[in-house]
């Protein structure tokens, strides 16, 4: 399990240090992901931040994005958003995605640099995490929660499609989940690090 939102001092413990949301997992299929977008705490709003470029750009355009993401995202905290949702969503024939560990990491880190890491949570809705190990890094880079939109909607048409038997859909994305659950759980007792809270960002 682990908290969304703001953190408060830790050397100076109050109320206010437990106003976050828990969640039990950090991968949230589509509906948890859609209530936290929409949750009307005022202490606890949520952003979306789209992580697209164009391809023609190249590497210049990829570099500007990023910058321009980071700007953003700086944006959001000092308008009092908690939550920024850094999604990929919207891929086509001219948006490309950042690749996810790099917007996470770049919008970590240029957050750290300006001290106000700590007022916000980063959510990743990605198209192309799938596995443990692609949660695990995100996780590592600084995510607090996940959204692979793309893997449950595969699972879906899997089952849609005969594929896969005697499950349902949502049957199949919360073995997904769980399982995807567990492999991170693996990956953090290899590490000797106890805790979803403090792999986080590590």
């Amino acid at each position: 399990s682990s908290t969304l939102g703001p953190e408060q001092n830790l050397l100076s413990p109050s109320p206010e240090s437990c106003h976050q949301i828990r969640i039990d997992y950090p991968i949230l299929d589509n509906d948890e992901l859609a209530k936290l977008r929409d949750h009307k705490d005022p202490a606890l709003l949520a952003t979306t931040l789209p992580t697209l470029f164009s391809p023609d750009a190249g590497g210049p355009g990829l570099e500007k994005a990023v910058s321009e993401l980071c700007a953003r995202a700086s944006a959001a905290v000092k308008e009092g958003y908690a939550l920024l949702v850094l999604s990929d969503r919207g891929v086509d024939e001219t948006h490309a995605p950042i690749p996810s560990l790099l917007a996470t990491a770049g919008v970590h880190h240029h957050l750290v640099r300006e001290g106000t890491r700590t007022r916000c949570a980063l959510i990743v809705e990605s198209g192309e995490a799938r596995e443990v190990h692609h949660m695990a890094l995100l996780l590592g880079y600084g995510a607090g929660a996940i959204n692979p939109y793309l893997a449950f909607e595969t699972i879906e048409e899997l089952i849609c499609d005969g594929e896969i038997e005697d499950i349902d859909p949502p049957q199949g994305i919360r073995h997904h989940i769980l399982a995807l659950t567990k492999g991170v759980l693996k990956v953090m007792s290899k590490m000797g690090i106890s805790t979803l809270q403090s792999y986080r960002g590590a």
